[in-house]
C-alpha cells in the first residue's frame, strides 16, 4: 500500500500546548495554568440571544460572509474601539474563530515559495498555517530586553525579494507584550517601503492594562495593506462558540470569502446571533473581566518575583512569560518535572518558537484561589531545585 499522507502535514509538529493539556486532563488533583481560556461564563445576555435565536428557529445557513446584521455591528465596533472604518458588505468576513481567519488569510495571499516574516515567540498555529498554504515562514526572535516588541532593524535583516507579508500579534501570546502607536509606526513604514502585507492577529485587543490597544491598520496608509484578525473568544468569554472575524481591503476580502465558502460555508448561525448582542451591550462585562485579569496579573508578577524568577511584566493578554534560564534546564524539562512532581501544567516557552526556550507561559485566566494553590506548589518545586 502506498503512503497516502502528505509529507507537508506529517512534518508539522503537534501543538506544544495540547500536549500538556491532554496529560493534565487525566491527572487527579492537577492544576492547569496552561490553557488560554477565560474562566468567566459568557455574559448572560449573550447566551440568552443564542437561546432566543434557537427558539425562533433561526437554524439555517447565513450568507457566506456572515449575517449582514453582525457584519454591520462589527464595522461599528471597530470604528468605535479602534478608529478603523471597514465596509460591512465588502471588507468583513465572519469566521469560525480567529484561527480560521488566519488560515484563510494565508491561503488567500500566498503563492508557493512566498515568504512570511513571523515574529516569535508566537501562537502555535502561525507557522503551520504559512506552511500549509505553501508559504515559507521566516522567523525573527523578539527579545526580552526590547520588551518583546518587534523592531524595524529585525525586519531589515529578514526581508528578501521573496517576502510577501509580515505576521504580528499584539497584545502578544505568550509574552503579554503590546505595541504602542510609536512602536508600530516604524513597522508600518517598513511595510510600505517594501510593499508588504501585514497580517495582524488582535484577538487580545480588549485586554490591555494601562494603555488602549492600537491597531497597525489604523495608522495612515495601512488599511490597504493590512489583514486584521479578531474574534469573540477572549474578550467576551466565548471560546466554545467558535466565532471570529477578519477585516481586509475589498480586493483581498473577495478572495477570502471564496476560500471560506468552499471550506466552511458559513460560521455557526446561533453563535452569530449571540455575537450581535455581545457587540451591542457587553462593554461593561468586558471591562469587569479585564479589571479582574489585571488584579491577577499584578498578583502573579509580584509572587513570581518573590520566588526569585525573572519576569517581564505583561501589558496585555492574560499570560506571563517568566524566565527559568538560571536553573540550567530546558523549558520542556522544567515543565515536565513540574507536572510530574507538583501536578501543575505550564506550557514550555519552546512551544512558541525556538526563542521561547528558557521561558514558561503561565496563564492567569484562572481564579485567584487556583493561582494561589498553583504558586504554592511552584514555590516548593523551585526550593527543591535551589538546594
Amino acid at each position: 500500500m502506498r503512503n497516502y499522507l502528505s509529507e507537508k502535514v506529517v512534518a508539522l509538529e503537534p501543538s506544544g500546548i495540547r500536549k500538556f493539556f491532554d496529560v493534565v486532563s487525566e491527572m487527579p488533583d492537577a492544576i492547569s495554568l496552561g490553557v488560554g481560556e477565560p474562566d468567566f461564563d459568557t455574559p448572560w445576555s449573550v447566551r440568552e440571544a443564542g437561546i432566543t435565536s434557537l427558539e425562533g428557529g433561526k437554524t439555517f445557513y447565513t450568507s457566506n460572509a456572515g449575517l449582514k446584521e453582525l457584519r454591520h455591528e462589527i464595522s461599528k465596533y471597530m470604528e468605535r474601539k479602534y478608529q478603523m472604518v471597514y465596509h460591512p458588505d465588502h471588507e468583513i468576513l465572519v469566521s469560525v474563530g480567529g484561527s480560521e481567519g488566519i488560515d484563510v488569510a494565508m491561503r488567500t495571499i500566498l503563492n508557493p515559495g512566498d515568504e512570511v516574516i513571523v515574529a516569535q515567540p508566537c501562537f502555535v498555529s502561525y507557522l503551520p498555517c504559512v506552511i500549509m498554504a505553501g508559504g515559507v515562514p521566516v522567523t525573527v526572535s523578539l527579545r526580552e530586553e526590547d520588551k518583546f516588541k518587534l523592531k524595524k532593524e529585525q525586519l531589515e535583516e529578514a526581508v528578501t525579494d521573496k517576502t510577501k507579508a509580515i505576521f504580528i500579534s499584539y497584545p502578544n501570546n505568550p509574552t503579554g507584550a503590546i505595541m504602542t502607536k510609536e512602536d508600530l509606526e516604524p513597522i508600518a513604514q517598513f511595510a510600505e517601503e517594501h510593499d508588504l502585507m501585514v497580517i495582524s492577529d488582535e484577538i487580545y485587543a480588549e485586554m490591555t492594562y494601562g494603555r488602549k490597544h492600537v491597531s497597525i491598520g489604523s495608522l495612515p496608509g495601512m488599511k490597504d495593506r493590512c489583514i486584521i484578525i479578531n474574534g469573540f473568544s477572549k474578550a467576551f468569554a466565548m471560546t466554545g462558540w467558535r466565532l471570529g472575524y477578519v477585516a481586509a481591503p475589498r480586493m483581498i476580502m473577495e478572495q477570502m470569502v471564496k476560500v471560506h465558502q468552499y471550506c466552511i460555508m458559513a460560521a455557526p448561525t446561533t453563535s452569530q446571533y449571540a455575537a450581535i448582542e455581545a457587540l451591542r451591550s457587553c462593554d461593561e462585562e468586558v471591562e469587569e473581566m479585564c479589571i479582574s485579569y489585571d488584579q491577577r496579573r499584578r498578583y502573579l508578577v509580584h509572587a513570581l518575583k518573590e520566588m526569585g524568577l525573572d519576569c517581564f511584566e505583561p501589558e496585555g493578554a492574560f499570560y506571563i512569560f517568566p524566565s527559568i534560564k538560571k536553573f540550567g534546564m530546558t523549558s520542556e524539562e522544567f515543565a515536565t518535572r513540574l507536572l510530574q512532581e507538583e501536578k501543575i501544567a505550564i506550557v514550555p516557552g519552546s512551544a512558541f518558537g525556538e526563542c521561547g526556550e528558557g521561558y514558561l507561559r503561565v496563564s492567569y485566566a484562572y481564579s485567584i484561589d487556583e493561582l494561589k494553590e498553583a504558586l504554592s506548589r511552584l514555590e516548593k518545586f523551585i526550593k527543591r531545585l535551589e538546594k
